[in-house]
């Protein structure tokens, strides 16, 4: 995977947007908090695409395994990402892969996604990834704590369900600004690394 100079400064920037937001967290009764970094981490695929989306959240994983306070509650180290909630830690990387393929191969620069089809292809493709998150995230907790699916499903993603609908609403609103800002301050030939 070759990525040029400027894109390797844009991963590190969405990873450290991860690390800036996902600490930003709401405890629940269960074992999961409410936080911001799923907002950061469909950011990241949308802007970076499959490859630099998946590269900063694998960034921001292996900050917070190495103990960096970058998780929910300002928490860090291999133990939060061995536990109950590691599998939705780890979830970011496909989430941002599955996110970023699915806008770059079928909504990103087509002439027919202006507007309102533009904001439904994001709104599909970050379905799509919270949808992998959720796979992943759920099958670990319930291999961790063996919880039945309908208690892991009450437990880990029907409340978070409101709040990622308006997570992809907002980074629908605010990412094309954003790409065109970034391809605007592209270089137009940067050697890759």
């Amino acid at each position: 995977m070759k990525l040029s100079t400027y894109e390797l400064v844009l991963c590190a920037l969405c990873a450290a947007i991860t690390c800036i937001l996902a600490p930003i967290s709401v405890p629940l009764a269960g074992e999961v908090p409410i936080s911001l970094a799923t907002f950061a981490v469909m950011l990241s695929g949308i802007l970076l695409g499959a490859k630099g989306g998946a590269l900063s959240q694998i960034v921001y994983v292996l900050l917070g395994a190495a103990g960096v306070p970058v998780f929910a509650g300002w928490t860090g180290g291999l133990g939060i990402v061995l536990g109950v909630t590691g599998g939705y830690i780890i979830g970011y990387i496909p989430m941002a892969l599955v996110t970023g393929y699915l806008y770059r191969r079928f909504f990103a620069d087509k002439g027919s996604a202006r507007g309102a089809a533009r904001f439904a292809g994001m709104a599909v493709s970050m379905l799509a990834g919270t949808a992998v998150l959720y796979l992943l995230g759920t099958a670990w907790f319930i291999a961790q704590t063996q919880m039945p699916l309908a208690g892991a499903l009450a437990a880990c993603v029907i409340p978070f369900l409101p709040g990622d609908i308006i997570k992809i609403i907002a980074v629908a609103l605010i990412a094309p600004p954003i790409e065109a800002a970034l391809r605007r301050a592209a270089p137009q030939e940067s050697a890759a690394v």
